[in-house]
């Protein structure tokens, strides 16, 4: 095993686990893949969350920037599934503090606890398990930015790119491993279906 995980080491540890599943599945944008992916299923593992974990902290580490700010440093995810990255990667690190974003209903946009705030200035580094639309990352690094935050970094442990990805611009990005799942609009379009292979409906 490597100091920093490599794309194998990753990919063999979600498989072990069942985070990685392949077969036909729709997404709730209703797009089709040939791939799921859950990280939460592998980090139920101490060993492993504490490898995925620890290898995407010494990424940012390997930054100079980044290395040179740890003690002021915040990490912050979007909702409650990111905390054991967060956790993880803010103790190999000995960053200042971990908080996270949530929302009480669907329709409702992200926001913080009450009593919980940026401080002006405060330098981020937006920690997530898996990066696809980029959505919640994105309305995170708005939320953060409104209140006077800078995020200096966005980090995650698998990168799977959809044909919605939204773009960061010159953001650093982070990733243990990147993940090329095949997405197919559903129906005719759709070489998985086509096949007539089982389809499963799964959530984000």
């Amino acid at each position: 095993m490597h100091l920093i995980p490599n794309q194998e080491e990753v990919v063999t540890v979600l498989r072990e686990t069942g985070a990685l599943r392949e077969g036909h599945f729709e997404y709730p944008t209703g797009l089709h893949s040939n791939e799921y992916l859950q990280v939460p299923l592998a980090m139920r593992y101490y060993q492993y969350q504490r490898m995925l974990s620890v290898g995407l902290s010494r990424l940012l580490r390997a930054n100079p920037e980044i290395r040179a700010i740890v003690p002021q440093l915040s990490i912050v995810t979007p909702m409650t599934g990111g905390l054991p990255v967060a956790y993880g990667v803010c103790e190999a690190m000995r960053a200042q503090q971990v908080y996270w974003a949530e929302r009480q209903y669907d329709a409702e946009p992200l926001r913080f606890r009450q009593y919980l705030e940026p401080k002006a200035g405060e330098q981020v580094v937006i920690v997530d398990d898996i990066l696809r639309t980029g959505a919640r990352l994105a309305e995170l690094k708005t939320l953060l930015e409104s209140r006077g935050a800078t995020v200096v970094g966005l980090a995650v442990i698998i990168y799977q790119p959809t044909p919605q990805t939204l773009s960061f611009g010159s953001l650093p990005l982070y990733y243990l491993a990147k993940l090329e799942a095949r997405y197919y609009a559903a129906g005719a379009e759709c070489a998985l279906c086509k096949r007539g292979l089982p389809l499963e409906k799964v959530w984000i």
